[in-house]
């Protein structure tokens, strides 16, 4: 007798339980002043993950190049929970031409006795952080270095890092016109405000993660909050800081995912390494200085992140929206 063939939807594989740690993990990624523009439907094998188009910022973000880079870090997040929980997904990007706010799919379709190779980065997502505070004047050891290089390479990047005096200060000056030329327009300082500071918040950056000003002018920083009305330290910087320009080859909306994954696992790989990073892209929003912020010794790439990496010391980390709020019901049937 021929058996009967059993047709029907397939099990359900992601439980409720695994849908929150797959969330909570990718939510720890970083973003522009933690506007956390990204949201998630977790199917019963699948993930859907869009890009929040109501948290971009317009003035420092039209193109939406910001946008997708935070999602492509959260994107890396939701791998690695994934491979902690032993599962292998297929990630498609941005696969669907009609709906340009579908981020990535990522589709599972059993579950494995053993972790993903990327397992080990899981440990770092809740520890991970952007530290604004001076770093000593320690070097980053080489093999530190090669280790962030080829996390980037790994996620088809590129990753610069330069401590010699002449290219940061080249850097620096670029930096610094970023900082004039953001000052100058009025709403785009607004803008910014309107993320810094304010009681009570889920998003944004509080006070406490601003860090002191610098007593140098000069000093590689990013003041967010220098027209918030509060009372700040100032502190000393590290006189020739490491400075990492992240960049890919093309300059196209998957690229900008590719660069987000590739920002987060370097940055997780520097937190396990006990190295800490800020950003300072304010000249890479200003689309003349961008360009001048490539290397002048390659010329290739198009830069998606100017980084400063060293030794701090430990800071708290920022607000995160409720899984709730980032949360909706599955629109694809996979």
């Amino acid at each position: 007798m021929t058996p009967t063939l059993q047709t029907g939807p397939a099990p359900a594989l992601l439980t409720e339980q695994d849908a929150e740690l797959l969330l909570t993990g990718a939510t720890r990624a970083p973003s522009l002043h933690n506007t956390q523009p990204w949201a998630f439907a977790v199917g019963s094998r699948h993930v859907e993950l869009y890009a929040d188009a109501s948290r971009q910022l317009p003035r420092s973000d039209p193109s939406g190049r910001a946008l997708l880079i935070s999602c492509g870090a959260a994107l890396f997040n939701l791998r690695v929970a994934a491979g902690h929980l032993g599962l292998h997904p297929r990630v498609r990007l941005l696969p669907d031409d009609d709906d340009p706010t579908l981020v990535a799919l990522l589709e599972v379709d059993h579950r494995h006795h053993r972790p993903a190779s990327i397992d080990h980065y899981f440990p770092a997502l809740p520890e991970r952080r952007t530290n604004r505070l001076p770093f000593s004047d320690r070097r980053i050891p080489p093999s530190v270095v090669g280790r962030l290089v080829e996390a980037a390479t790994v996620e088809g990047a590129m990753l610069r890092v330069y401590d010699d005096p002449a290219e940061v200060t080249r850097l620096l000056e670029l930096l610094h016109a970023g900082d004039r030329a953001d000052r100058a327009d009025p709403a785009r300082v607004a803008e910014r405000q309107a993320w810094v500071g304010g009681p009570h918040r889920s998003d944004g950056i509080p006070v406490r993660s601003l860090g002191p000003r610098p007593a140098d002018r000069e000093a590689a920083f990013r003041d967010l909050g220098h027209a918030v009305d509060t009372v700040r330290e100032t502190a000393v910087f590290e006189s020739t800081p490491t400075l990492a320009v992240l960049s890919t080859v093309h300059d196209h909306p998957v690229d900008w995912v590719r660069a987000g994954q590739a920002l987060e696992r370097v940055l997780l790989e520097a937190t396990l390494s006990g190295v800490s990073a800020s950003f300072l892209n304010q000249p890479l929003e200003h689309d003349d200085l961008r360009w001048l912020v490539r290397s002048p010794l390659s010329g290739v790439g198009r830069t998606h992140m100017l980084l400063r990496v060293g030794f701090g010391e430990p800071v708290p980390s920022t607000p995160r929206r409720s899984l709730d709020e980032v949360r909706r019901p599955p629109q694809r049937a996979v």
